[in-house]
């Protein structure tokens, strides 16, 4: 095959034999194509090549969540342990890159391609193959063809604002094995494939080699181009035996505009959007306020630099959500701060949060998983009191030379997590500015969530280890904020309007373009049984595919008689401004977007 001879690195997965039917199965039939139907396939083939070649030119980040599963009497299933990858992956080497310091794999941390591929292989227990992970972004790299596929039509379907058309798709008699076997979406206006569902064939010299199921979806990112931006990945045992197991995981991508540093110094000039011109301002500065906008420098410096990872969200209408619930924590216990509280999200998994001078994160994990409003509240007072009580970024990141390193370095290089006397001195805290707020009498709902998060304490490691900033949970396993709700309300599997904890991706999505998060627009659902809740665990993604549109041009305003327009106006828009890259490209209003 051509992607053994261009070196795309691949996996698969060693699993047990599966027993033998007891009769023959007989071959899948599948009924021919029309002329049309042939046509919309045979343009899919095309544009599966192009694909392949676009990725190459892009540096993603790519994050892979996994949990172990095990049967339960009551949740029909829940995690047994868990595992995190994450790293930048440069598909224009294939797979291939150099040798990390290997402290860079240390505590799973952001990796680079050789690094991320070699702990997604440790964590699903896979060995290399020219077949498994490359398939899952694009079937067949080098032989989807007629040639090793045979095709039938199933219906047509629209995902969200794109209609496909369905097809299932089998190898063909001879094609050999680890070929892609499944079903596949094609939208009808220019041919991509932005969906495919299924796995790969066996060898059937090979009985114990077998391959897993996956889900792969793709978004239309820029104008013409599909790329992958999510993968979800399940296996399963459901015999009677207590030791029946399988797993669940979600793979994502973003950043695909990201440009990959190729040394340290290319990471010397960052550029910084929005920046003002103050230096007409004259006003003379004390040593205090020089002591703070030294801290700021380095607050402003640390934030850049994520940025340029691909690990903090550029600024968004979301943070002005995280922000109103602060200012209502500020207002409520009459907080006399120097500075503005400003809020953004992190892209990472792991549930933590951090305060970096007067900015307070939250990875998207935990804001994702909080099912209620005054949950929120209960982490911002958190690092809010870290900020009252003067727990300030180190100010060493004031100075830039700091913050040349290999992106892979970033959370080794960047210490933001506070001491344990310190997170002690903040709970304490915390609990009083929460109980001066409005939120004071929900403070039952925090308890539940923090005592869900205890239970699967010891389960969920790899969700509950910070990567850059403070834990949820002290080393004893008990939550920081345990005396919030505490004896208020007891965890309650069986009772269906108990809210504790949400699935994972439960609030926000991320433009894989440009790394905007946005606040997703979904009813709350109908729980009908303890398995619907799924608190902090993996589900299934399901997109609602939109076609990109370019951001809109601002009309010109129209000049006073006998003036000349002001100089750059009418300029073209920004690329990547609207990308389609998920279930709803609507930014749901503050009020409507905090967990309820």
């Amino acid at each position: 095959m051509v992607a053994r001879k261009i070196g795309l690195l691949a996996l698969s997965m060693s699993l047990a034999a599966l027993p033998a039917f007891a009769k023959k199965e007989k071959p899948l039939q599948l009924a021919p194509l029309t002329p049309d139907q042939k046509q919309l396939v045979t343009k899919a083939m095309g544009q599966e090549k192009i694909i392949v070649k676009q990725i190459a030119k892009h540096t993603p980040v790519v994050q892979t969540y996994i949990q172990n599963m095990r049967p339960d009497p009551v949740e029909y299933q829940v995690p047994v342990s868990d595992q995190y990858i994450i790293g930048r992956v440069d598909f224009g080497k294939t797979f291939s890159d150099e040798q990390y310091d290997p402290k860079a794999t240390k505590r799973g941390l952001l990796q680079g391609s050789l690094g991320y591929i070699t702990g997604l292989s440790k964590a699903f227990e896979l060995s290399y193959s020219p077949t498994g992970f490359m398939e899952m972004m694009f079937i067949d790299p080098a032989g989807f063809d007629f040639q090793h596929y045979d095709f039938s039509f199933v219906r047509r379907e629209f995902i969200g604002n794109v209609r496909t058309a369905v097809f299932d798709v089998k190898p063909s008699k001879r094609a050999g094995a680890g070929r892609f076997f499944g079903r596949i979406w094609v939208e009808d206006r220019d041919g991509n494939i932005v969906r495919f569902n299924g796995t790969y064939t066996s060898n059937p010299n090979d009985p114990d080699t077998k391959y897993y199921h996956f889900d792969s979806w793709r978004s239309n990112l820029q104008e013409g181009t599909w790329l992958p931006s999510v993968i979800y990945t399940e296996e399963s045992d459901h015999a009677a035996a207590a030791h029946a197991k399988g797993f669940k995981a979600q793979t994502y991508f973003w950043g695909y505009s990201l440009k990959l540093p190729q040394s340290s110094s290319d990471n010397a000039s960052m550029e910084i959007e929005n920046a003002q011109d103050q230096s007409q301002n004259s006003q003379d500065v004390s040593p205090l306020q020089a002591q703070r906008l030294f801290v700021t420098q380095a607050e402003n410096n640390v934030l850049d630099r994520l940025v340029q990872a691909g690990l903090l969200a550029p600024a968004s209408p979301f943070d002005k959500v995280l922000e109103t619930v602060t200012n209502n924590i500020i207002i409520g216990n009459n907080l006399a701060l120097p500075g503005d509280i400003h809020c953004r999200i992190m892209l990472t998994q792991p549930l933590e949060s951090l305060a970096v001078g007067n900015t307070i994160l939250l990875s998207k994990g935990l804001v994702d998983t909080l099912p209620n409003e005054e949950d929120l509240a209960a982490l911002l007072s958190f690092e809010l009191a870290h900020i009252v009580l003067g727990h300030h970024i180190d100010t060493r990141y004031a100075f830039n030379d700091r913050l040349l390193f290999p992106d892979e370095a970033a959370f080794e290089r960047i210490n933001m997590n506070h001491t344990d006397a310190d997170n002690t001195a903040a709970a304490k805290k915390a609990v009083e500015l929460f109980n001066n707020s409005v939120y004071k009498d929900k403070s039952a709902s925090v308890g539940l969530f923090f005592a869900e998060v205890q239970s699967r304490e010891k389960e969920l490691t790899a969700l509950l280890t910070p990567r850059l900033g403070d834990a949820l949970v002290q080393p004893s396993g008990v939550p920081w904020l345990e005396n919030l709700g505490k004896g208020q309300a007891k965890l309650n599997l069986t009772d269906l309007g108990q809210k504790a904890a949400l699935p994972l991706g439960s609030h926000l999505r991320t433009d894989s373009w440009d790394d905007k998060v946005i606040a997703l627009n979904a009813p709350a659902p109908l729980i009908t049984n303890p398995s619907d809740k799924l608190p902090l665990e993996i589900t299934p993604v399901f997109l609602r595919l939109q076609y990109y549109q370019a951001a809109a041009t601002p009309a010109p305003a129209t000049p006073p008689a006998g003036q000349p327009p002001a100089p750059g106006t009418g300029t073209g828009s920004t690329s990547g401004e609207a990308s389609a890259a998920g279930q709803d490209a609507t930014v749901a209003t503050p009020a409507a977007a905090v967990p309820q």
